[in-house]
């Protein structure tokens, strides 16, 4: 997918020597080759450019970076692990790329106040593994957390399968240290659950996609180990009867239920045939599936997990169900989930929708959505899944068998407002997780309250007076 916008002028060579000064020779990267990996991205929807990518080490030279920048009205494109979904990390106009992933340090971890504070090029998987070595759990979790970095879940809000329990990226952050556009550091890197000194300032840059500063270091909320885990794979009959499935869980478990994702038949059988070692766990094919986990602080989660499956199936909701034995079977039923992406590959072109409704629409969504997508593109293959817990789907829509992967895909934005009429209709968002980036940077104004529109082109006007962070993105 390319994106027209006016053309950046060249970098000039005293320009880039200045840029190289402030990094060193080494993380200041001109040559094409080495230059590709940060302007392409994963799905190879968006192809950018850039005449250089640059890879600070410290705070001190992204204010140096930005100082500059700004001096000269040079447009910077800040990136993480380059996972992002809807093109907001590419620099698809030439703009140069501010790399965060040197500044990977963890400067602190504090198990008084239950928090870590890390640096924005952070793996997220790191920093899990940190918190677990201090007998702390970080619970963000998502396909891409080998990957991507605590500074790119930030700035995009991410959301993940534990959201259910413990919120998206924005509840797990207390505090931030952002470079403004200007070069100028605002350090609220907060440990305090309670400060009621004002504006929350750090709220801003979540979420906002690197358009209105650059971060680089997050004070992280740290929550108590598990000590019990329990995981079940579930079949049932239709989204309606995962929903009934949810209240019992949610009304038996309370807060000790952390995930609870809905499959599509189609979205398992495409894991299943494309993915590695990735097998159904159930003898028998469902039209729907439910992957649901239980964490309990104490050392029991089975029993309540064991009191809900019965209870569902005594109610008729649920047609078969096995708990994971160990944790190689968990680790297997999440495997399942987690290949969904990328076994739509090799069945062609695949129009990706990031949508929220309430959480007891989605199987009305569900119902609507597929028939329109059909009638719009007979032989369409709608390949649901996602976080019914919180009622964020991924609403996949599959190319038909045999077709041209080039036409089919000419017609994403013609899915998208059969998709998103329905969205809106039932009081959600074209957008719950992955952010608006280019890909959805249009449709935003059409969707989003008008005085909200305009105060967001305020902020943006006076953090960044001359427009040089991640331009053309969001807004």
């Amino acid at each position: 997918m390319n994106i027209n916008q006016p053309a950046t002028p060249p970098l000039a060579p005293e320009l880039i020597a200045q840029f190289r000064e402030i990094v060193g020779d080494k993380h200041a990267i001109t040559d094409a080759n080495d230059i590709q990996p940060y302007v392409t991205e994963e799905r190879n929807l968006f192809h950018g450019r850039s005449p250089l990518v640059l890879r600070p080490g410290s705070t001190a030279e992204v204010s140096a970076i930005c100082k500059l920048a700004s001096a000269h009205r040079i447009a910077l494109v800040p990136q993480g692990g380059n996972t992002g979904l809807v093109g907001g990390q590419t620099p698809h106009n030439g703009e140069v790329v501010v790399s965060l992933r040197r500044l990977d340090k963890i400067r602190e971890v504090d198990t008084a106040s239950n928090t870590m504070t890390c640096e924005a090029g952070v793996v997220l998987q790191i920093a899990q593994a940190k918190a677990s070595d201090v007998d702390r759990l970080f619970p963000l979790s998502l396909g891409a957390e080998g990957s991507c970095t605590i500074g790119g879940n930030l700035s995009t809000n991410a959301g993940g399968t534990a959201a259910l329990a413990y919120g998206v990226a924005r509840e797990m952050a207390l505090g931030l240290e952002v470079v403004l556009a200007d070069g100028r550091v605002l350090n609220v890197l907060s440990k305090l659950k309670k400060d009621n000194t004002g504006y929350n300032l750090h709220n801003l840059f979540i979420g906002a996609e690197g358009t209105l500063g650059i971060i680089t270091a997050a004070t992280l909320r740290l929550f108590p180990k598990p000590r019990s885990v329990e995981t079940a794979y579930v079949g049932l009959k239709s989204p309606a009867a995962a929903l009934k499935l949810l209240t019992i869980a949610q009304g038996e478990a309370a807060n000790a239920l952390t995930s609870f994702e809905l499959l599509s038949e189609m979205a398992v059988d495409f894991s299943v045939r494309h993915g590695i070692d990735v097998r159904d766990p159930l003898s028998e094919k469902h039209p729907w599936y439910v992957l649901m986990e239980l964490s309990s602080p104490g050392d029991d989660a089975r029993t309540p997990l064991e009191t809900i499956l019965t209870r569902a199936m005594e109610e008729e909701i649920v047609d078969d169900a096995v708990i994971a034995a160990s944790l190689s079977q968990r680790n297997n039923f999440w495997k399942l989930r987690e290949e969904m992406s990328a076994a739509q590959k090799p069945e062609g072109g695949s129009i990706k929708h990031d949508i929220s409704v309430p959480i007891a629409a989605v199987p009305a969504f569900i119902e609507e959505a597929n028939a329109a997508v059909v009638k719009l593109i007979p032989g369409a293959r709608p390949v649901p899944f996602g976080h019914l817990g919180d009622g964020n789907l991924h609403y996949n829509v599959s190319q038909p068998v045999g077709a041209d992967t080039a036409d089919y895909l000419a017609r994403w934005h013609d899915v998208n407002a059969v998709v998103f009429e329905i969205v809106l209709r039932m009081g959600g968002s074209i957008s719950a997780e992955h952010g608006i980036g280019v890909l959805k940077r249009d449709e935003l104004p059409e969707v989003k309250d008008k005085t909200a529109i305009e105060l967001m082109r305020a902020i943006k006007a006076m953090l960044d007076p001359h427009g040089i962070m991640n331009p053309g993105k969001v807004l």
